[in-house]
């Protein structure tokens, strides 16, 4: 088994549906037990790092729906930027 934390892409860099897919890669590898205790604890230490930017895009993403402007019809009529998406 290869090391997670040196082989793997920047968490910082990957998508919310990335994350989310090497995040249920990590939880199963763990759930599979073939791992030794130090790479089950790199790959909880990885996991606990994806699950975090995934908690932190999706906030990002309902702050960002929640700024959708409505015309005087309600219809939509564009969003507010959301710094740090």
């Amino acid at each position: 088994m290869s090391d997670p934390e040196t082989d793997a892409p920047s968490i910082e860099a990957m998508s919310f549906e990335d994350a989310m897919k090497e995040l249920e890669s990590v939880v199963g590898k763990l759930e599979h037990g073939d791992a030794t205790l130090e790479q089950s604890i790199a790959l909880y230490e990885r996991g606990a790092k994806l699950r975090a930017h995934c908690e932190r895009r999706l906030r990002a993403a309902e702050e960002r729906v929640e700024k959708i402007m409505l015309a005087a019809s309600g219809e939509p009529a564009g969003t507010t930027p959301v710094e740090g998406l």
